[in-house]
């Protein structure tokens, strides 16, 4: 089983940026990909980009694309979220995501998930 914990968020400006990481724990050679999700209040969780563990393989949502960039570090066993150019309809609480048998932005694909970091834009 893998267990991962988000780091980082809090409070933005408008136009500015923001850095998440998470931090993967026990059984990282099962690892086949990790991924961010968000929740605003009121609205259904939504994917926002993954990342395949090994190889080159990234996706984003079209809301983020060309703003946000998902990096991982195998040796560190982390990936990060950095945020550029935050807009208000970025607040949300974000989630990290593993999955141990595939890759993608399909929320089903991944079974283990962090408790969440709060990500605040204001104008």
């Amino acid at each position: 089983q893998v267990h991962v914990m988000e780091s980082g968020g809090g409070l933005a400006q408008v136009g500015g940026s923001l850095t998440l990481s998470c931090t993967a724990s026990g059984q990282i050679n099962t690892l086949h990909g990790m991924g961010w999700f968000r929740q605003a209040l009121g609205k259904d969780r939504e994917p926002v980009a993954a990342v395949a563990w090994t190889g080159s393989r990234v996706s984003y949502i079209d809301e983020v694309r060309g703003r946000f960039t998902i990096k991982r570090d195998n040796g560190k066993n982390t990936v990060s979220l950095e945020m550029n150019n935050l807009k208000v309809e970025d607040t949300a609480v974000y989630y990290c995501a593993a999955s141990t048998s595939g890759y993608g932005l399909m929320p089903y694909v991944y079974d283990s998930w962090g408790q969440g970091t709060q990500v605040s834009v204001s104008s």
